[in-house]
């Protein structure tokens, strides 16, 4: 199964200290070379502006191969999730103000195009334009950290 991150994920191993979790980030080192992780470009852009720490930094960096660019196709479905009026409010007014990254769209459209399943720490709320309400309007699956942690079978 392959997994999209979006970077609420990826910033949330922070929590998970590399010399403590070495587990963790074993488990993540294998399913990212067996390109079983991935996540695009706009999650690497907004990584690299926010406040994450020094070891997920590094995590990404050294997995930078992760990050893709969008290909036509995803390209194609972020058009088709911006159709849906409700769904334009996933790129914020300051974030179109100040022109800064807006990965959501980009990750759901990576996991429909790829068959992937999302992975964010965002939770489904009722009427919001959230990436659990995108995933599950389009019929894409969507879990968060904790479930992948299961889905992987580690447990510590």
């Amino acid at each position: 199964m392959i997994y999209v991150f979006d970077t609420s994920s990826i910033r949330s191993l922070q929590h998970f200290y590399p010399s403590v979790f070495k587990t963790i980030w074993d488990g993540l080192d294998s399913l990212v070379h067996q390109k079983n992780i991935i996540s695009t470009r706009e999650v690497w852009n907004e990584l690299e502006r926010q406040n994450v720490s020094a070891d997920v930094l590094a995590w990404a960096k050294q997995n930078k191969q992760i990050f893709t660019t969008p290909n036509t196709a995803e390209l194609q479905f972020v058009a088709q999730i911006f159709q849906t009026k409700h769904f334009q409010s996933l790129i914020g007014e300051q974030q179109r103000l100040k022109g800064t990254p807006v990965a959501d769209p980009f990750v759901i459209a990576c996991a429909k195009i790829k068959g992937a399943t999302v992975v964010t720490e965002e939770q489904q709320k009722p009427n919001a334009a959230k990436i659990p309400n995108v995933c599950e309007y389009f019929n894409v699956p969507c879990i968060d950290l904790e479930r992948f942690m299961q889905q992987q079978g580690w447990t510590f």
